[in-house]
């Protein structure tokens, strides 16, 4: 006896569900837990509606050969692809997240996100999708920058160089007229690190004699000492959003601090070597990113103080970290690159290539330009979001001084960002800005894209 239709439907519909599973196991891609009959019964009646139609033009298939996605009111349990195609939220009737993988609609929905600017990168490999294919980079083209010239060397004539003071004080300077304003004693051994809070009036201070000290600005004296380092503090960071304050030094460990209590809130170990640079940002969550002398970038999590991501891709120690003003990103620096990284999982971006020198200091302005220093006393100028170096000059040392002595030690942007104050081996202070007499025409860009500035 001929077969119902139904009882042919219903063989299809395991037919096809058998193919649907094969096709989800070669192409990794993981399927929802449950998978509806109705579901399947849907699809193979459009196809069997299809069949009966005049044949049309084949639609393009996405990237792996996913049909294409539901309309809004359609959601069911079947897998979704993201990233294959353009897609707007009009397609699915919510709005679209940033390429990951995550759950939306029903309890058991999967979302595979294809992120083309990562593909065969780590990042495709979390997903569970392997190499995705060719990746397509947008090119960006360098806005144009003035050059920058220096304004101005301290200290002042008339005042003791630094090298004739003790290396354990702190000097702060008028900088409008580049008078010494107070001089700040107590530490026994050489600075190697300060820190400002935006929020409170207090300066932070950590040397080579293991301690970190609070002073109260207003009083101008020591509130506070931290205890617990076993060596010598290399630097230091105030979390933006968090009364912490993060130390790093020479025993491998960075120390995470109660500012208020003196409490030691976590230890943040794993690093084999000293911590030379450490960063936080609260945008999304408070983080912590520490750098080492092991050639290392931990991204570390404050609730819990463990490490949420672990960057390898340096080759030299790490000494110098900056987080971009405005954009959730940061640059690393260290002999190898300076290299560009994205928060709050560290993808990394791009390799900054072109400064030949151990990077001791990186800094932004809010005008997307990055300044880096290097020991031999180069100065590298960077259009960031391009990664062009619109700049390059040497810091000269000062009359009597070595030539071995112009290496540049610390950088900042004052608040406005149009000035640059630089901390240099001939025991200078340098104050740069920018050429007001430069323009497009004197100084035009010279800029071509790079094959792939991507390499790790």
């Amino acid at each position: 006896m001929e077969a119902t239709m139904e009882q042919r439907l219903a063989t299809h519909i395991l037919d096809t569900k058998k193919l649907f599973f094969s096709n989800w196991r070669d192409q990794l891609i993981v399927p929802s837990d449950k998978i509806g009959n109705e579901v399947m019964k849907r699809k193979i009646e459009q196809e069997y509606a299809m069949l009966q139609q005049p044949a049309a033009a084949p639609e393009p298939a996405s990237a792996i050969g996913l049909p294409a996605p539901l309309t809004a009111g359609e959601h069911s349990q079947e897998p979704l692809l993201l990233g294959a195609a353009p897609q707007t939220s009009s397609d699915f009737g919510i709005p679209l997240p940033p390429p990951t993988t995550a759950q939306v609609g029903s309890q058991s929905t999967s979302i595979i996100a294809v992120d083309q600017d990562a593909a065969g990168s780590a990042g495709a490999s979390a997903a569970g999708l392997g190499t995705v294919g060719p990746r397509h980079r947008k090119i960006v083209e360098p806005k144009w920058h003035a050059p920058w010239k220096l304004l101005r060397v301290g200290p002042p004539a008339g005042l003791p160089p630094i090298s004739l003071r003790t290396c354990s004080s702190m000097l702060i300077w008028d900088l409008a007229s580049g008078v010494l304003k107070l001089t700040l004693t107590g530490h026994v051994s050489v600075v190697r690190g300060l820190a400002i809070s935006d929020r409170h009036p207090y300066l932070f201070s950590c040397g080579e004699d293991k301690q970190v000290k609070c002073w109260d600005l207003e009083q101008n004296k020591v509130v506070r000492s931290y205890h617990g380092h076993l060596s010598g503090v290399y630097s230091i960071a105030v979390h933006p959003t968090v009364d912490v304050l993060i130390t790093g030094g020479r025993d491998s460990t960075a120390r995470v601090w109660d500012m208020r209590t003196k409490a030691e809130v976590h230890v943040l170990s794993g690093h084999t070597n000293t911590v030379a640079s450490i960063a936080a940002q609260g945008a999304q969550r408070p983080q912590v990113v520490t750098g080492s002398m092991d050639s290392t970038i931990r991204l570390w999590d404050l609730r819990t103080g463990t490490p949420s991501s672990i960057l390898t891709h340096h080759k030299k120690s790490i000494r110098a970290l900056a987080l971009h003003p405005t954009e959730f990103s940061f640059a690393s620096g260290a002999a190898d690159n300076i290299k560009k990284w994205r928060f709050p999982e560290g993808r990394f971006i791009s390799n900054l290539s072109g400064h030949n020198a151990i990077i001791n200091c990186l800094a932004f302005n809010n005008d997307n330009v990055l300044f880096s220093g290097g020991d031999n006393g180069s100065i590298g100028m960077w259009d960031w979001p391009s990664g062009y170096k619109f700049q390059q000059i040497a810091s000269a040392p000062q009359p009597g001084s070595l030539s071995s002595e112009a290496g540049i030690y610390c950088c900042t942007f004052d608040r406005s960002g149009c000035r640059l104050i630089t901390g240099e081996a001939d025991k200078s202070i340098k104050v740069w800005g920018e050429d007001p007499d430069a323009t497009p025409e004197t100084h035009p860009i010279e800029w071509s894209p790079e094959a792939d500035p991507k390499k790790w």
